[in-house]
């Protein structure tokens, strides 16, 4: 049987990108959807475009998600099975900014989709959350079965939102959506406000860079590979509802409605000056390095326990930072040749 192409949203994004390549290259087709904004350059994010439309299958459609009326055109016209959400405002930082950016494309334009989800029947849609929403939570790994009721930024506060908001269409019109939170997502074709892209290009042109938290602050830094391998396996995994009776403490992940939550991680965390020696190494030079303390909406560590997602779909992520880095400087340098 021939599998239903899939719309993902945020195609020009690094995520969204990565994804849909492998579903093409794997044979699905793919409907890409973009607001293609400046949010970072939007020269890299056509690049992406330009080697995705080299696929028959994929067909892309431009617009802003936050708009009612072209995303209930899109969904009337069709033409895509399942569905994977993947376009958002990011950043913590930049939420700090510009907090109604993140009102209109993360509750706005995540509305629409599951609106547009319900009255098409979708399949199944599958959604970005982020490792952000663990907010002040302490303890490690970050679990899904942890309580996550107390995020320390706006963006942190939207993709919360987003569960929620899916938990409740779930619930009241039967549509199976999977939530996925994200860890410190890296490697070729990345976001240029990311640490690992902001590191490489201030080493490699000779500029200082500035660490927070004095360096110490830890991440689970998770190869792109390893996360678009866990999103496809998660696609075809439709929750199912649950016959059990509704618990007086209902466990976070889980749900008697047909909604789930999952960690993609790495499940190893390192400190942000390892990854500053890693790119001291592959480029052959010294950083010039500023210390600073804690920004705010930062959190010290992160960690994901990822046992869920193994016993699941049978996959757990295992790119060693080493080898992620090297090969994030290998495209660098080529994205970057005269």
């Amino acid at each position: 049987m021939t599998q239903n192409p899939v719309l993902v949203t945020g195609a020009a994004g690094f995520i969204g990108f990565a994804l849909a390549r492998r579903l093409l290259e794997g044979g699905r087709g793919v409907v890409g959807v973009d607001s293609v904004n400046d949010y970072y350059d939007p020269a890299l994010k056509l690049a992406r475009l330009a080697l995705l439309r080299q696929f028959p299958q994929f067909h892309f459609h431009k617009l802003d998600l936050a708009d009612r009326h072209s995303v209930e055109a899109l969904f009337r016209d069709g033409g895509f099975g399942p569905v994977v959400h993947l376009a958002a405002q990011a950043g913590v930082r930049y939420s700090l900014e510009q907090p109604h950016a993140y009102l209109d494309a993360n509750l706005a334009g995540f509305l629409n989709i599951l609106e547009g989800c319900r009255h098409r029947k979708t399949e199944h849609l599958v959604f970005a959350s982020s490792s952000s929403v663990y907010g002040a939570n302490t303890r490690l790994p970050f679990s899904v079965h942890d309580n996550v009721d107390h995020p320390i930024s706006l963006y942190a506060a939207t993709k919360k939102a987003n569960e929620l908001m899916a938990h409740a269409y779930s619930h009241l019109y039967g549509l199976p959506a999977t939530g996925l939170r994200f860890f410190t997502v890296y490697g070729p074709w990345g976001r240029p406000d990311m640490a690992v892209f902001i590191f490489a290009k201030a080493i490699a042109e000779g500029r200082p860079i500035k660490l927070f938290n004095y360096g110490r602050a830890r991440r689970d830094f998770t190869y792109i590979d390893d996360v678009v391998a866990g999103v496809e396996r998660l696609i075809d995994k439709v929750p199912a509802k649950a016959d059990a009776v509704a618990k007086a403490a209902p466990d976070p992940a889980t749900s008697t409605a047909p909604w789930r939550i999952y960690n993609i991680g790495n499940n190893r965390s390192i400190e942000i000056s390892r990854l500053v020696e890693l790119l001291e190494g592959e480029f052959g030079r010294k950083a010039e390095i500023e210390l600073l303390p804690m920004q705010p909406g930062d959190v010290a560590e992160t960690c994901a326990e990822i046992d869920d997602l193994a016993r699941d779909v049978g996959f757990r992520p295992a790119t060693a930072i080493e080898t992620g880095v090297r090969k994030f400087v290998a495209w660098y340098r080529d994205y970057h040749r005269p």
